[in-house]
């Protein structure tokens, strides 16, 4: 029988028949500075012979470990080394958290190595039609008297929508690719699994009017963040870009701002950070006139909330802050938000996707094109023009240079606009 007949080549020495198949060993350092064996496996003695060479290579250039890690043991040392030095907070916390509650419970006792296709296919399905809630103790975590599900027997299956299974499953692909880098892994199981796209729903974003009318009750009830509104929705600021704003990205004399910071809460932290370059390039904005106006406001209105607060003021340079100087929380920018839209008696959307309805505003607002390709970061004029169709009404756009214009009415004495 070929491979069988007990002679051996040339090195072959630590080869010998195992299981269904043969093995072989090489003396190596491990990363720890022990000398130990090190083995490999395969069906005939050629398969073994060929691992046994570049085994022997690889001790020969340096360290090598000799067991191979289960997957939540390597899943903790990538999030450790490779994720949290060299990505964003956020995007760290959010690989820790997909991979603490959907890949540990499901695969991280699995050897590395022995990760297959199969697995992961499973993996997914398994997900997929788990109940986090039970899974996760959400209902069991309230007080005896408050639970209303799980707890109780009354499964309320809070599964996962597809597009959380997707990004699950992006994590451990991408941990996978650096074990492939690593050498740990010959290959990248979770690349070969094709998914379906999961759908984006689509926003359905204010009208002019819409926003129109938002502005304009949060500006006659003198909302502390009626300034913060309109850098959102007449610049398309993101949430954390506006409450990360400070006063030195500002220039309103010169009619300016600098996107260079944002505030975002990671793991019950509220984290001040630059922006990443990537994305807004530290991008300078021209401010329209009802930008202006709202800053300028929302300055004397921060130096009443100081001078009322004396000594219990915490001083930053943040432009939008609470009643004694602290950052707000942009979960309780959320809240504020969705109060606002009840009162202005509009459709409650998200605050991200009021971000749709900055083109329309500034065509309504008669911002001239090329100020609003700055502000949109068109590359090319056409597509500016294009959002510059639509026309609101007379009364839509009196309202809007009304906005724009110096507020004609002061503040009540010691009063400044309404604070949290």
């Amino acid at each position: 029988m070929g491979g069988m007949s007990g002679k051996r080549g040339n090195g072959e020495g630590s080869i010998y028949p195992y299981r269904n198949g043969f093995a072989a060993y090489v003396w190596v350092t491990t990363p720890e500075g022990n000398r130990k064996r090190k083995y490999v496996y395969g069906p005939t003695r050629t398969v073994v012979h060929e691992k046994w060479i570049k085994l022997h290579a690889e001790a020969a250039k340096g360290a090598v470990a000799t067991a191979v890690p289960t997957v939540g043991n390597y899943l903790a040392y990538w999030l450790r080394e490779v994720v949290e030095p060299n990505l964003r907070p956020l995007t760290a916390a959010t690989y820790e958290t997909n991979v603490r509650l959907y890949i540990l419970p499901f695969l991280g006792s699995k050897r590395l190595d022995r990760l297959s296709v199969r697995d992961l296919r499973t993996w997914m399905n398994k997900l997929a039609e788990t109940c986090q809630c039970c899974a996760q103790g959400k209902d069991a975590a309230r007080p005896e008297k408050k639970r209303r599900c799980c707890a109780r027997g009354q499964c309320c299956g809070r599964t996962l929508s597809k597009r959380s299974v997707n990004d699950a499953r992006t994590v451990l692909r991408s941990a996978l690719g650096n074990a492939v880098v690593e050498e740990l892994i010959a290959k990248n199981v979770a690349q070969m699994i094709k998914v379906p796209r999961a759908r984006r729903k689509k926003p359905e974003p204010w009208s002019v009017e819409e926003a129109c009318g938002f502005l304009e009750r949060a500006e006659a009830e003198r909302d502390y963040l009626y300034a913060a509104y309109v850098l959102v929705l007449v610049l398309g600021l993101r949430k954390g870009e506006v409450l990360g704003l400070t006063w030195s990205d500002v220039a309103l004399d010169a009619a300016e701002l600098r996107v260079r910071h944002q505030l975002q809460r990671v793991r019950r932290q509220l984290i001040h950070s630059d922006v990443a370059k990537t994305e807004a390039s530290e991008a300078v904005l021209p401010l329209p006139d009802i930008c202006v106006t709202a800053l300028r406001a929302r300055q004397k209105d921060q130096a009443a909330a100081k001078e009322a607060a004396g000594e219990m003021w915490h001083g930053s340079d943040l432009v939008f802050t609470t009643r004694y100087g602290t950052p707000i929380d942009p979960r309780n920018f959320n809240r504020e938000f969705v109060r606002r839209c009840e009162r202005a008696d509009v459709r409650v959307i998200r605050v991200h996707d009021t971000r749709h309805t900055c083109g329309s505003l500034l065509a309504a607002m008669d911002v001239h094109p090329r100020i609003a390709m700055q502000i949109l970061r068109h590359s090319e004029i056409a597509v500016t023009m294009e959002v510059y169709t639509h026309i609101p009404s007379k009364e839509t756009r009196r309202a809007l240079r009304k906005l724009g214009k110096a507020l004609g009415r002061k503040p009540k004495e010691g009063k400044g606009r309404r604070g949290p």
